[in-house]
């Protein structure tokens, strides 16, 4: 079964072709990050303007690319199904993912899969084939039970699965996601956006252990918090300035050094990676799965990777590029749906849900 995936949750325009749930025939990006850079965080209204420009251009090279010598129309005989992000994510980013999907649908006859974003995040562990140069790919799919952490920008949650569609969340943020505390402490030290790869590459010329910071403590050992994190780090990052309280962030950056932005990155990053790994560690302690799956954005942070790979089982990586927002996790979620039974969407009638939980 061939399905294309689209994902248009935030300021990536993506499509892809995915074999089977998990073999990766295309998989294309095209993210606005450039336009958004100035600004230190995404702009909804340029977000989607930037969706609506470049969709359809997407999907074409995505589904040229899965099924190359051959004519359109042939290529789109062989695409099964559609599925698209339902949510969560922006709501104008959303609607032009949807709308597309939906058109598709009915145009060309196919079965429409409506994805949570949050929940495909762990199907690209399940990506396990490519004829794709450039990828590197797990040998082998999670098996249940397993314990994934997914973290992002948006989102930060730990999850048992028993199946499929057989989960429990057993703890979230309840401020800031992980990857929303990387953008705000690079804002805070003067970093470029987006702060996850900026606060990591800053954080290899420093010392992690210079700066002391918290870790929260919260009820449940599951649950995380980062909030009071990234506010210890501005009053550090003060403090180094020779400043109070009362010293304004965005003067911070001209008011630190070089080796004092190196320091804080460095002991922000290993503060935010041992609260991660450490509940992680609780839960296997606890259930354990089969299989653990570390996925979204900030399960590319080399960091986290070094620090998780003692544990056992061994968490389970997507490659690099299916970390951050990407189609192929969400077709690979929808096959399993379809594989499942579970109802397809009514093209006519799907609605965004932007504030989609799990």
């Amino acid at each position: 079964m061939r399905i294309l995936g689209i994902e248009t949750s935030c300021d990536e325009t993506a499509a892809a072709v995915v074999e089977n749930g998990n073999r990766l025939l295309s998989n294309v990006v095209a993210s606005s990050v450039n336009l958004h850079a100035a600004f230190g965080g995404v702009v909804p209204e340029i977000a989607s303007r930037s969706h609506l420009e470049v969709i359809l251009s997407v999907i074409d090279q995505a589904v040229r690319e899965a099924f190359q010598g051959q004519t359109p129309e042939e290529a789109w005989d062989q695409i099964d199904a559609i599925a698209v992000t339902q949510g969560p994510g922006l709501s104008g980013s959303l609607l032009i993912g949807v709308l597309t999907a939906r058109t598709l649908a009915i145009a060309k006859k196919k079965p429409l899969y409506a994805v949570n974003h949050v929940h495909a995040h762990v199907y690209a562990s399940f990506l396990t084939k490519t004829a794709l140069p450039g990828y590197n790919l797990p040998a082998k799919p999670p098996a249940f039970p397993l314990l994934s952490l997914i973290v992002s920008g948006g989102h930060t949650q730990l999850v048992r699965f028993r199946g499929h569609f057989s989960y429990t969340v057993l703890g979230q943020t309840l401020d800031d996601a992980v990857g929303e505390a990387f953008d705000k402490v690079a804002k805070i030290l003067g970093l470029p956006y987006p702060g996850g790869p900026s606060v990591a590459l800053a954080a290899k010329n420093g010392n992690p252990n210079s700066v002391k910071l918290p870790k929260a403590k919260l009820g449940n050992k599951y649950d995380f918090s980062f909030s009071g994190l990234k506010t210890a780090v501005l009053r550090a990052a003060q403090e180094l300035a020779g400043q109070d309280y009362a010293f304004p962030s965005h003067k911070l950056p001209k008011a630190l050094s070089a080796s004092q932005k190196a320091n804080l990155a460095a002991s922000f990053q290993q503060t935010a990676v041992d609260t991660l790994a450490g509940g992680l560690s609780e839960a296997i302690k606890e259930f354990n799965p089969k299989s653990v799956v570390i996925a979204g954005g900030v399960a590319a942070n080399q960091k986290l990777r070094w620090l998780t790979k003692s544990l056992r089982p061994t968490p389970v990586f997507p490659d690099i590029k299916l970390c951050t927002d990407n189609a192929a996790m969400i077709a690979a979620q929808a096959y399993y749906q379809a594989s499942n039974k579970r109802p397809a969407a009514d093209p006519y009638s799907l609605e965004i849900t932007p504030d989609l939980s799990m």
